[in-house]
């Protein structure tokens, strides 16, 4: 287990567990979608992609605005559009 997910510190950092399980899914399920890079300034010291957003979150790059929008180093993403039906199992492997 991913030792930082022991500690009260990034529940309380994020608003509660329902947010940071929220914050985790949207920034993995963008990664794995590709487009877009992790915001670590040297990722190739995380063992997997959950250590990856992680430590995201403990360095301040990406957090949920009060809408539950994901923010990224400092810019709301994109919403899915429309025609999006939402994440695949592919997204969450």
């Amino acid at each position: 287990m991913i030792e930082e997910l022991k500690e009260e510190q990034i529940v309380n950092k994020v608003g509660g567990r329902f947010k940071l399980s929220t914050l985790i899914q949207k920034r993995m399920v963008q990664l794995n979608r590709g487009g877009v890079r992790p915001l670590l300034d040297n990722p190739g010291n995380t063992q997997n992609l959950m250590e990856t957003v992680i430590q995201e979150i403990i360095q301040d790059k990406i957090y949920l605005d009060n809408s539950g929008r994901l923010v990224v180093d400092g810019e709301v993403a994109p919403e899915p559009s429309s025609d999006d039906a939402g994440p695949t199992l592919d997204d969450v492997r």
